[in-house]
């Protein structure tokens, strides 16, 4: 499977709290719901049918918790987005949780390289990683992510978690699809490429 990720950002990079949440709330972070009045059907039809592609779902345990009170709550017919993530296999990177709650959903601890690795062997189109930001994190330090999908949403949040840390490695991207949507959302979809070129200023003639 080709592991990508699907993430909504702002312009500045901030990804926490793009949908109205009570855990950012009471944690002090009131700029939440940032991105939900910026999808139009246009960009609301791309996230439909970029989850029927995946062949399985891979969060962290904060995402995870998050998705399966709302999505896997669902009933089937709910639409596109709920009947897949209802009707395909989950992994859940987490050293904690012993009893998911959401059906066919499967603990991955320990070795977690190792057990992605195994996953990413199996022909069963994209393993996609919604939201997720500290995993994202991890997947890209340890050279794990094959597609970076950004749907960047037209907003200077100005605080907040960002999905690439201030201090991070460094890493050459290769552009493979841009778009724009009515209500200002583009996306942008990427491939690592190694680590980027850096060009030094050539001095100026006669200086």
């Amino acid at each position: 499977m080709k592991l990508t990720t699907i993430t909504q950002v702002s312009v500045d990079g901030v990804m926490q709290g793009n949908g109205p949440s009570e855990m950012d709330r009471r944690a002090g972070f009131e700029r939440d719901g940032w991105a939900m009045r910026h999808f139009d059907s246009e960009a609301t039809t791309w996230v439909e049918q970029a989850c029927q592609q995946a062949g399985a779902f891979l969060f962290g345990r904060r995402t995870y918790d998050v998705f399966a009170l709302y999505w896997g709550a669902m009933a089937p017919g709910s639409g596109p987005i709920a009947d897949a993530l209802n009707t395909k296999p989950k992994y859940v990177a987490s050293n904690t949780i012993t009893a998911p709650r959401w059906a066919d959903t499967t603990v991955l601890s320990g070795d977690l390289a190792a057990a992605i690795g195994k996953l990413k062997a199996e022909p069963r189109g994209e393993l996609q990683v919604h939201g997720s930001g500290a995993l994202v994190r991890w997947l890209l330090d340890n050279d794990l992510v094959d597609e970076i999908s950004l749907l960047i949403v037209p907003v200077v949040v100005g605080q907040g978690t960002r999905l690439f840390p201030h201090d991070g490695p460094d890493m050459a991207l290769h552009l493979i699809e841009s778009r724009a949507f009515p209500q200002g959302i583009t996306l942008q979809v990427y491939r690592p490429a190694g680590r980027p070129q850096y060009v030094s200023a050539a001095p100026t003639p006669g200086t």
